[in-house]
């Protein structure tokens, strides 16, 4: 099968893999789309996950099963389903609490065995969820809404009506479709690409320019302050657009060597509550449902469809200029 694979660190090669053969609570999974994510390139760089090379990446996936496991029997072959990437060792302090995804061993398909960047994908019985009639396209965005609603459960709160969201990005717009869909009547984003802020007034959301006068009418205002870039020196800044008694949710993917100055005095003054979120805690199945209430929507956060020869290309290099989610698809 063909396949993109990290071979060692910063090192990529698109070539051709054993099909794979499942154990007995195993099912092969023809891979239909599959998504490129920030965190793939953190793995490939060695700053993410355990760097267990070589090692097929794509966390973000979904297609048919065509072969099972002599043990299951809770799908069968043809099925439509998405991959839950994350498995946890169940034993830990986090895992007995239920959160698997802060497991002390976490591992995942794409992180650290391989996942969905090849035609075939073996994965646990257990992690597959079947998607309907929804597109593969919109099954491969389960992991990504998985995340955001982590995030969502991690600062939600019932009285909130305006959010802002730093990032009009892929995740930003999800976050954003997310967070109207729970009853938030006002999201705004900030970002500094004018194409990223069209994008997100074509979904009616308030779009504001970073730097402008229109977003210091932000400050102390908002209800809920997410950070979707991953920059530090926005991160900083994110409790100057907090209203008293705000909440704060750190949701993008900084350095792991960045840091920032906050003042505990207007934490405590203020009474305000900073989260981080990571990961997405064994949700797919209500993040399939949340895709499919959106509709066409959702799915209008992909920018391109490209080859698998073509993501790997992407991956050795640097994303195309303007792109939002890129998927490689068979659809």
């Amino acid at each position: 099968m063909k396949s993109v694979l990290f071979t060692a660190k910063n090192e990529v090669q698109f070539t051709s893999l054993p099909d794979p053969k499942p154990g007995p609570d195993d099912v092969v999974v023809e891979v239909k789309a599959s998504g490129i994510c920030h965190t793939d390139y953190e793995v490939l760089k060695d700053n993410y996950g355990t760097g267990a090379f070589p090692v097929v990446p794509g966390h973000e996936y979904a297609g048919v099963v065509v072969e099972t496991g002599s043990d299951v029997t809770t799908v069968k072959t043809g099925d439509r389903v998405a991959v839950d990437p994350n498995f946890e060792c169940g034993t830990c302090r986090a895992c007995q609490r239920g959160w698997a995804h802060l497991c002390d061993n976490l591992s995942a398909y794409g992180v650290t065995t391989h996942g969905g960047f090849a035609g075939l994908s073996l994965v646990s019985v257990d992690n597959v969820h079947p998607i309907g009639d929804i597109s593969f396209s919109c099954g491969a965005l389960a992991e990504p809404m998985g995340c955001v609603l982590n995030g969502i459960n991690a600062v939600h709160a019932p009285w909130m009506e305006e959010a802002l969201i730093f990032g009009a990005g892929p995740m930003g717009l999800l976050m954003g479709m997310a967070l109207r869909a729970q009853g938030v009547s006002k999201v705004a984003f900030a970002d500094i690409s004018e194409s990223r802020l069209a994008l997100a007034e074509g979904f009616d959301f308030e779009a504001v320019a970073s730097g402008s006068a229109n977003l210091d009418k932000w400050q102390s205002r908002a209800d809920l302050v997410v950070e979707a870039t991953g920059v530090p020196a926005v991160a900083a800044k994110l409790t100057s657009y907090m209203a008293n008694g705000g909440k704060g949710l750190y949701f993008g993917v900084c350095p792991s060597n960045a840091r920032i100055e906050i003042s505990p005095f207007e934490v405590f003054r203020r009474q305000l509550t900073l989260a981080g979120s990571h990961s997405l805690n064994h949700n797919i199945p209500r993040a399939l449902e949340v895709i499919a209430g959106l509709g066409s929507h959702a799915d209008q956060v992909v920018s391109h469809r490209s080859s698998l020869e073509e993501v790997s290309e992407f991956l050795a290099t640097k994303p195309p200029a303007g792109s939002l989610k890129i998927q490689w698809s068979e659809e």
